[in-house]
């Protein structure tokens, strides 16, 4: 294994493995309960980190538990790195949560007809084609509640009919007795 000499590829190598590396401390954290911590510092000294109970309070549980090694500077360092990293990986999921959360709100405002004044004919058009699939969507529930309905009436008007026939056959047997 050689360090990669090509700075973007070098890069994009870094990236990758650093987040898999953070997911798995992630799952080893959750899947054993075990208490990780890991800290990342890139090739330009950008720290990543990543702790289960904090980076702190578990470089205290390390040096109350390693009396007889020597605490490492470098160790506490690549903790630190890794917390860094971790909150980089969150920054940068709350970021694209947040470009997603933009979008819906762009397309719920078009399709109430809010903010139309800088759309494009094809972007109203688009507006257009979902409103219409909405509607559609709307007019086949609709009928299909109505047809529900009148089924339920129809049953209503022939339980009533019948009641009624049994009503007349009991005031004529009533009738010729009394």
């Amino acid at each position: 294994m050689k360090r990669i000499e090509n700075a973007a590829s070098r890069q994009v190598t870094f990236s990758k493995r650093r987040n898999g590396l953070l997911k798995k401390a992630s799952e080893l954290s959750v899947l054993c309960d075990a208490e990780v911590a890991l800290i990342i510092f890139s090739s330009k000294g950008k720290l990543f980190e990543f702790a289960s109970n904090g980076i702190s309070n578990t470089i205290e549980r390390y040096k109350k538990n390693s009396n007889s090694q020597r605490f490492d500077e470098k160790a506490i360092e690549e903790d630190m790195q890794d917390q860094r990293f971790h909150m980089e990986h969150l920054k940068e999921k709350s970021a694209t949560l947040e470009k997603k959360l933009e979008i819906i709100e762009v397309s719920r405002r078009k399709l109430l007809g809010e903010g139309l004044e800088m759309s494009s004919i094809d972007e109203m058009q688009q507006v257009e084609r979902q409103l219409e699939r909405s509607l559609s969507n709307i007019r086949s529930r609709k009928n299909q509640l109505f047809k529900e309905q009148i089924e339920k009436l129809k049953e209503k008007v022939l339980y009533l009919h019948q009641k009624k026939k049994k009503k007349e056959k009991f005031v004529a047997v009533i009738g010729k007795h009394g």
